[in-house]
């Protein structure tokens, strides 16, 4: 019997926790950043970075397929023996570690901006650790009901971006390519960077109920990722002139912002609390799945212990470090850098170690 086979999810759950990962707070800024590299035409980029994400979600299954018991922390072991793939496990969970805490310090920095300015860092800190550690701790299978419930609760927002369509100009975006094919190829690394999150396939695999529809539930969650962010990115191309959405550091929020209503006013505040759900959604996987290869490594059956050291750590930290808007942006850029290595090269490394590894092991029984 499976060992994971107590704490399952389905293949909705395991398409929206992939997806909801992914559309993250990267989303706000993308706009911007393709408009800075590709102009217009970035929403092509958008399009070449769902391919190359899509054949790389592919390897990850290819390779999980041949141990299907086995997370990417015992994977590491099994390739590579003990003290090696412990090693290359401990590289990762850093990772993971780094992502989920990118991402919580970028949230506290944009909910000060647009919403508390005068509420302290640690005061958020704290009341966004505790859902945090309440859902997390319950592990993967309440992860996955939590994902459902985030996609119910802001299933509206998409809808309501339609009502920033005035006053648009479709012409912006033509002629498709007028900035050639560098640009176009230089905004992929943007992309990829928003679609990082997938590899997180090498930890939900083994939870999966339906194994063999793994494929399609990968395919599925990165073509509703790409689907959302061309959709985001063209009406802000078409909303803003090229130079203005330049001139945004989130312009998502800004296109909230020309949303009138007539009985809502600051729109973009509201749909912003909301988006915390989604935000919650990108840290709770990376943050579980450290804890999880945390607790593995050590031998242990209860992740609860290294996720509480970890967010501990998260609650001191406001009170020693205070991160810029820059140096937000400097670490983000880092772990886009490292993401591609754990997102990217680390499957392509894996497939091709692995068959040899099967194959000199068949030969050897043979």
């Amino acid at each position: 019997m499976n060992k994971y086979s107590f704490n399952q999810i389905s293949l909705i759950q395991y398409i929206l926790i992939i997806f909801e990962t992914q559309v993250g707070i990267g989303i706000l800024s993308l706009p911007r950043d393709l408009a800075n590299t590709s102009g217009t035409d970035g929403w092509v980029s958008i399009v070449l970075g769902w391919m190359m994400s899509m054949l790389l979600s592919l390897v990850i299954i290819r390779i999980m397929e041949k141990n299907p018991d086995h997370t990417l922390f015992e994977l590491l072991s099994k390739y590579f023996g003990k003290w090696v793939g412990k090693g290359l496990a401990v590289v990762w969970i850093l990772l993971a570690v780094y992502a989920a805490s990118i991402v919580m310090l970028s949230t506290i920095h944009i909910i000060k901006i647009w919403i508390v300015q005068e509420v302290r860092n640690y005061i958020l800190m704290i009341l966004f650790v505790i859902p945090i550690y309440m859902i997390t701790k319950q592990g993967i299978r309440m992860i996955g009901l939590f994902a459902e419930l985030v996609c119910f609760v802001t299933l509206w927002i998409p809808f309501l971006l339609l009502f920033a369509l005035r006053d648009i100009e479709w012409m912006y975006l033509f002629p498709i390519g007028k900035e050639g094919v560098f640009p176009i190829l230089a905004g992929v690394k943007s992309t990829i960077f928003s679609f990082i999150g997938f590899e997180l396939t090498f930890i939900l695999y083994p939870f999966l109920k339906d194994k063999k529809s793994a494929s399609k539930g990968i395919v599925i969650a990165n073509s509703l990722t790409m689907v959302v962010y061309v959709a985001v990115t063209i009406e802000c191309f078409i909303r803003f002139s090229p130079t203005e959405v330049t001139d945004y550091v989130y312009p998502v929020l800004n296109l909230l912002k020309v949303i009138q209503l007539p009985f809502i006013e600051r729109l973009e505040i509201i749909c912003l609390s909301f988006y915390l759900f989604i935000i919650f959604m990108t840290v709770i996987p990376y943050l579980y799945a450290a804890a999880l290869g945390i607790s593995q490594l050590l031998g242990k059956q209860d992740h609860r212990n290294a996720l509480r050291i970890i967010l501990f750590v998260w609650v001191l930290s406001p009170f020693f470090f205070i991160p810029t808007s820059s140096q937000i942006t400097q670490m983000a850029n880092s772990w886009g850098l490292a993401g591609i290595c754990s997102a990217f090269i680390l499957p392509l490394v894996l497939w091709v170690y692995g068959w040899i590894f099967h194959f000199v092991r068949k030969e050897s029984k043979q």
